[in-house]
């Protein structure tokens, strides 16, 4: 298969910086700090996922030119005053990185500045030649304060072309979200849950459980036709979609369901494996899109067609 040992690394990368997420937002949520002004927990998790996910393809991946282009950098960490937030990364990376293989002996304990370098990985300019990684390490960051969804993103572009994405969604059910009307499933449900997407250029889209080595399904998107029949996506925040119109659009197109609202690029993901046929999104004036919330999520959509 094509770009095979690029996508055991990506799924390997982002498996464990969902791990080290879930941690986070599991503490966040204990300690009802998404009520708070201050967001450091969900930056602790975006530069801690940013960190494993760069250590991780550097790793596996050694013997390639390396090129990140991802949302964080260490410029605030660098400031005055950090140091503890530091210390936290640091400490949740190599927790996290030790959870890899529990029978393998640690090679050595990564210093902060061993941290702060991996993420300023994340520093390319990327471009249309050559190889390029791109990664949110946290999409989805007022679904992850409320312990709703949110995605661990990362795609891989050559000469341009998106050829691999990943997608760790570890609160979307593992059953279909179809019908749920607005309800964002939450880490509170019972229902199973957590879902690993990926997609390599000609080989289809597969879903597999996050957190076990079961066997992954090829998934196929939604064969309904008649916009009577579908339904569609939106984003959960009205800042970040057009909600009315969506809604107007849904209308003229004689869409009947009421929208199923979502945070991040699981939408894609529930989008690949058929939950839903339509998926609008209209931003706002003078909003700019950014490059890591589409790439991981086109391919996991366009890979099953």
């Amino acid at each position: 298969m094509a770009y095979e040992k690029e996508l055991d690394a990506a799924k390997k990368a982002a498996s464990l910086a969902a791990r080290l997420c879930q941690k986070v937002q599991k503490a966040l949520l204990q300690s009802d700090v998404q009520s708070k002004s201050d967001k450091s927990p969900v930056t602790v998790a975006d530069y801690g996922s940013q960190a494993v996910v760069s250590l991780l393809l550097q790793r596996e991946l050694s013997s390639e030119p390396f090129s990140l282009v991802a949302e964080e950098d260490s410029a605030d960490l660098r400031k005055e005053g950090s140091q503890d937030i530091i210390e936290r990364i640091t400490k949740l990376v190599n927790d996290t990185l030790a959870t890899e293989d529990p029978l393998k002996p640690i090679d050595s304990t990564l210093s902060t500045d061993d941290i702060l370098r991996a993420i300023d990985c994340g520093t390319s300019e990327g471009g249309p030649n050559g190889r390029h990684w791109v990664l949110d390490p946290i999409d989805g960051t007022k679904g992850f304060l409320r312990g709703d969804q949110y995605a661990v993103a990362l795609g891989l572009l050559e000469e341009g072309k998106v050829v691999l994405g990943v997608l760790a969604c570890p609160n979307l059910p593992l059953a279909s979200i179809a019908g749920n009307d607005n309800k964002n499933k939450n880490s509170s449900s019972s229902e199973e849950k957590g879902c690993l997407f990926y997609a390599t250029i000609g080989s289809g889209t597969y879903m597999q459980p996050l957190d076990s080595n079961s066997d992954p399904v090829k998934v196929h998107v939604s064969s309904v036709e008649n916009p009577e029949d579908a339904s569609f996506f939106e984003s959960f925040e009205g800042a970040h979609s057009l909600h009315d119109l969506s809604s107007s659009i849904a209308n003229k197109l004689g869409v009947k369901a009421p929208p199923v609202r979502i945070d991040s690029q699981a939408k894609y993901g529930a989008l690949s494996r058929g939950d839903g046929a339509i998926y609008l999104r209209f931003p706002h004036k003078g909003y700019c899109e950014k490059i890591w919330d589409h790439v991981a999520g086109a391919i996991v959509v366009t890979g099953n067609n």
